[in-house]
């Protein structure tokens, strides 16, 4: 969209409120919600339909081109996305679709690459793994497997915790004027980073490369696929691992400066 046509239909639609035009920029705009479904379908379970992720995620854009403001000189493909995600995130809560049991067992393997890794002083093998939790390397990989959807997540809840943990917040909370400047703030954000990027550096090479390709990127899991040569379900378990074993690294340093 031209950058006049784009501004003409935000102006018609922000200060008359022409149907017309917001049906444009829904129109306009509705690829963004085909492409946030496609990256959030990582790791879903089957009976998680694409179509229904899209369904939830236009109601987010209808959200966002509803609340967005104009003048604020932000880029509304960015804030819509954010929206988007969201709108996606609620639906899929609101189905219930992660058991508290399965929880349970994200968070024992957390713990278990946590105390492994620093001990070890390096990242864990699979077999190493499913020998410090008692299983067999099958029934571990069949548990990874198991546990791809919870491991569905912005990189900010690695640090900060999901919404569903005990005192679990999200970054966005810790920012009472985003207008503002907060040292303080800028502080812990930067130190977050540095953290996230020292443990992102310590991820073998496959999962290193996931997280940049998904997170950085902003690649779909059949795009990953088809740059890394391998299946879907791989990279699904790839990407796993790589946010378990992150969750584990990070969450000593968290408790220590939360």
């Amino acid at each position: 969209m031209l950058s006049q046509e784009r501004s003409d239909l935000w102006a018609a639609y922000k200060t008359a409120r022409d149907a017309s035009a917001r049906e444009k920029l829904v129109m306009k705009h509705a690829p963004l919600v085909r492409y946030v479904a496609g990256r959030l379908a990582m790791g879903l379970p089957a009976h998680i339909e694409v179509d229904d992720l899209v369904s939830y995620g236009i109601l987010g854009l209808l959200d966002a081109i509803e609340k967005f403001d104009p003048r604020r000189g932000v880029k509304f493909e960015t804030y819509a996305i954010a929206r988007i995600r969201g709108a996606m995130l609620d639906g899929l809560r609101s189905l219930d679709w992660i058991p508290t049991s399965m929880r349970q067992k994200a968070r024992e393997i957390e713990r278990q690459y946590q105390a492994l890794e620093s001990k070890l002083g390096r990242s864990a093998t699979d077999q190493e793994m499913a020998e410090a939790m008692g299983l067999s390397l099958l029934e571990f990989q069949k548990r990874l497997a198991s546990l791809g959807s919870v491991s569905l997540l912005y990189l900010e809840d690695i640090w900060f915790g999901s919404e569903e943990e005990e005192g679990g917040f999200r970054a966005i909370e810790m920012i009472p004027d985003p207008c503002g400047a907060d040292p303080l703030g800028e502080l812990e954000v930067a130190d977050v980073k540095e953290a996230l990027a020292e443990a992102i550096d310590c991820l073998p090479e496959k999962e290193r490369l996931v997280v940049a390709l998904y997170y950085y990127e902003g690649l779909t899991v059949k795009e990953i696929s088809k740059a890394m040569g391998v299946s879907p379900s791989r990279i699904s378990q790839l990407h796993t691992k790589a946010i378990l074993r992150l969750r584990g690294r990070l969450s000593r340093h968290r408790n220590d400066l939360l």
